[in-house]
């Protein structure tokens, strides 16, 4: 068996055996998802294509007309809804918020907000507030461990 450097080497001697590098591909609803967008609101080409590293990257840097308005306008996907909104979208489900709502529809619930999404902002501010003591515990617990060593 030859060492891994000689082994390489041994194969860039045969060039018509080295496949060029291909660029890494995801499906649109991956790319849809990091670009915080709801997938059947784009445009037929990009929901039907796939998007490479390099093009998502120039989306996120320089991004498009139609991207910038659905941005900024919506319709928007459960996870921005619920950042939004400062609820989780377990929350969203319980309320029975299923569907993808737009910056206006956002608003409307902002400004006048139903009883559901009080309570679940209360709910959702409990959980992080747990999570924010656990974390301090936690690091606190550690230091310890640290001083004790």
């Amino acid at each position: 068996m030859l060492p891994a450097r000689c082994a390489a080497e041994a194969w860039a001697e045969y060039p018509g055996r080295v496949s060029p590098k291909k660029p890494q591909e995801m499906k649109a609803s991956t790319a849809a998802a990091k670009l915080d967008v709801y997938l059947p609101a784009t445009p037929e080409d990009f929901q039907n294509g796939a998007v490479t590293r390099d093009e998502l990257a120039e989306l996120q840097a320089n991004p498009p007309e139609w991207l910038t308005e659905l941005r900024r306008n919506g319709p928007h996907p459960r996870g921005v809804v619920a950042a939004r909104l400062r609820v989780s979208t377990s929350g969203l489900a319980r309320a029975g918020m299923t569907e993808p709502l737009t910056t206006d529809e956002i608003s409307a619930l902002i400004a006048e907000p139903p009883e559901w999404l009080v309570r679940e902002r209360q709910t959702y501010e409990e959980v992080r507030r747990e999570e924010r003591r656990l974390e301090s515990r936690e690091a606190d617990r550690r230091a310890a461990a640290a001083r004790d060593a």
